[in-house]
């Protein structure tokens, strides 16, 4: 069922773009509203296990898997969207662009993070890997995620206060699972010792 909602916002601009609704700059719309969506969902799934703690809901844990897959769907929605309707396919301008514009270097870098956590989030994955390592790869999250806000940050230009509020959001979410003095911090760490680190599962 939460794979199903976080896939309404797709819907949604799928709609839009059928019927004129993304405005004057539909290409720019479309850039925007999936990059916004992938990063929204990113930080949910990152949020899912210290949320369940603090309410004792333990079925939330049942949404990470599927929310942090869709988050990629729209983070590969994103990237697609760029490359092949705002550049065309034009593979020197898009590698001049990752090479030489920092939020796009950034968002790519997010992107190719993402993509090893979401080819491993099955529990196939997880029995073919060991546990360990799976919990050592899907810490690659959180780099995503930073990386994803800085992405953010250095596009919007004028108005920095929505990722700053994301940053500040993932910062302190990591505090909590390295154990850092922070809200929860120190009870979150300690509770999380038997299960999978943050992931995108």
């Amino acid at each position: 069922m939460a794979g199903v909602l976080a896939l309404v916002p797709l819907a949604n601009i799928g709609w839009d773009a059928a019927t004129g609704g993304l405005g004057v700059e539909p290409v720019e719309a479309l850039v925007r509203r999936t990059g916004w969506w992938a990063l929204t969902l990113l930080v949910v799934t990152l949020a899912v296990t210290p949320v369940r703690r603090v309410t004792g809901w333990n079925r939330l844990i049942q949404i990470r898997r599927p929310v942090g897959v869709i988050s990629f769907v729209y983070a590969l929605s994103h990237f697609v969207i760029y490359v092949a309707i705002k550049q065309w396919f034009a593979l020197s301008f898009i590698i001049e662009d990752i090479l030489e514009r920092p939020f796009i270097t950034a968002g790519f870098i997010t992107l190719c993070l993402l993509t090893p956590l979401a080819a491993t989030s099955t529990r196939k994955s997880i029995r073919r890997l060991g546990g360990k390592k799976w919990r050592r790869l899907h810490w690659l999250i959180y780099p995503a995620a930073l990386l994803g806000v800085l992405h953010y940050f250095w596009l919007v230009k004028a108005d920095t206060r929505p990722p700053l509020v994301y940053a500040a959001i993932v910062i302190a979410l990591l505090m909590m699972r390295l154990d850092l003095p922070a809200p929860f911090a120190r009870k979150a760490a300690r509770s999380d010792s038997a299960e999978p680190a943050p992931s995108r599962s």
